[in-house]
């Protein structure tokens, strides 16, 4: 048997006033998604475990099948491992965005979406002119970057408050600065990176294109190097992990999956789905299992962007769902999961804890005739689990009817 997991980021979201109150995922052209939730099933999981941020990181490794509340350690260590950078026990790792701030206001969380190439000119040079032997630079993909403190655990830096940029655009910088014991540290060195990063020649081309620069670094999403047993031990198989973030490519290093890099995947509006669909589906010669995540509906939702984000979902049904179905009705001993990590609601331009749809089509499924994959119909289902990083193991199993929870079960508990 063959799996493949399908992650839309962010595609969920809450009705739309501009869309005469239905939501993205309502309103895309799906016909791939629909057919599957026509002859397979429908429900409703929460991947985001009580207490805990609404983020890509914590969602993902619960579809993964670990429990965040055991296995999660930050955001930062996770895309450290993708970056091949090997962390000490002590070590904290920062996510760093690059972003650009006025006055004190932070406007844009990826400084207009920089362009790999700028982005990791500014990172050499920041490490230049502020790393040393406890803090690095490391440059990642787009406005995406680490920051490593050596020792920072020994200073209490992997327990701060720090807040996600994408989560505060216009809104103060001052008030929303990283709080706790030593938070000075990582302060000041963020207001050392706006200093000098208001001269870097990039920038100053930048702006006289109109663009926005890259005049500052965010810092947040740290942690300690995480301890993860590997997929193959908890599930019994080998898989693939494919994705243009270092986030999910990490978390898949970790876990022991091969970490697959597909041309022209690039996390934005852009990105090449056919070239993501057809590496998955080549991976399954060698392997049992692959994950398959795609940015671009997160980011539509994290810029409030209405009509990217119907096309993003449209592609993703067209050139990555429609290859995997295609792939099943040729030749069958496939089953697919497909579901969004976390709900990132345009109105919000953020991530909420909100539980996510799921469809699960395939090899050994039947059909419950459902009209079409969205929200509002998984509503209708009485398939919903709690404990997101259970899902895997019963999308294995195929063992739905025993072990799922229905939601006037959950409900009235």
């Amino acid at each position: 048997m063959k799996y493949i997991v399908l992650i839309p980021d962010g595609m969920a979201d809450y009705p739309v006033v501009e869309l005469q109150g239905r939501t993205p995922l309502e309103v895309a052209q799906k016909p791939n998604m629909d057919y599957c939730a026509k002859f397979g099933i429908l429900g409703k999981v929460k991947t985001i475990p009580p207490n805990m941020t609404p983020a890509s990181d914590v969602a993902n490794m619960s579809i993964l099948g670990y429990d965040p509340q055991i296995y999660y350690s930050g955001r930062g260590p996770l895309e450290a491992a993708n970056m091949g950078i090997e962390l000490e026990n002590d070590d904290v790792a920062f996510r760093c965005n690059l972003i650009t701030a006025v006055d004190d206001r932070l406007v844009d969380y990826s400084a207009g979406h920089i362009s790999t190439k700028e982005a990791q000119n500014i990172i050499k040079w920041l490490d230049q002119k502020l790393g040393n032997k406890e803090i690095r630079f490391y440059a990642g993909i787009s406005y995406r970057h680490l920051v490593l403190f050596r020792n920072g655990s020994k200073k209490k830096l992997d327990a701060l408050k720090c807040v996600a940029p994408h989560d505060i655009v216009n809104q103060s910088i001052n008030k929303n600065l990283p709080r706790g014991e030593n938070a000075d540290l990582v302060i000041n060195l963020m207001q050392e990176s706006r200093k000098i990063l208001a001269e870097h020649e990039i920038n100053q081309v930048r702006i006289d294109l109109g663009e926005n620069p890259a005049n500052m670094i965010w810092l947040w999403g740290q942690g300690k190097k995480p301890n993860l047993p590997l997929f193959k031990e908890k599930f019994g198989i080998t898989g693939s992990v494919i994705s243009a973030v270092d986030l999910i490519k990490g978390m898949g290093k970790l876990v022991g999956l091969e970490v697959i890099s597909v041309p022209g995947a690039t996390g934005y509006y852009d990105t090449n789905y056919a070239g993501k669909a057809e590496a998955a589906l080549n991976s399954l010669s060698n392997h049992d299992f692959v994950f398959v995540h795609v940015e671009a509906p997160d980011e539509a939702g994290h810029n409030g962007d209405i009509r990217e984000k119907i096309t993003a979902i449209e592609r993703f049904d067209q050139f990555i769902v429609g290859a995997c179905l295609e792939r099943y009705k040729q030749k069958g001993n496939l089953r697919m999961l497909i579901l969004p990590d976390h709900p990132t609601p345009l109105s919000l331009r953020t991530h909420t804890a909100d539980p996510v749809p799921f469809c699960i089509f395939g090899e050994g499924i039947t059909g419950k005739g459902f009209k079409t994959f969205s929200e509002k119909e998984a509503e209708k289902s009485t398939l919903f689990l709690e404990r997101g990083y259970q899902l895997m193991e019963h999308f294995i199993k195929n063992d739905f009817d025993n072990n799922f929870l229905s939601r006037r079960q959950t409900d009235e508990s």
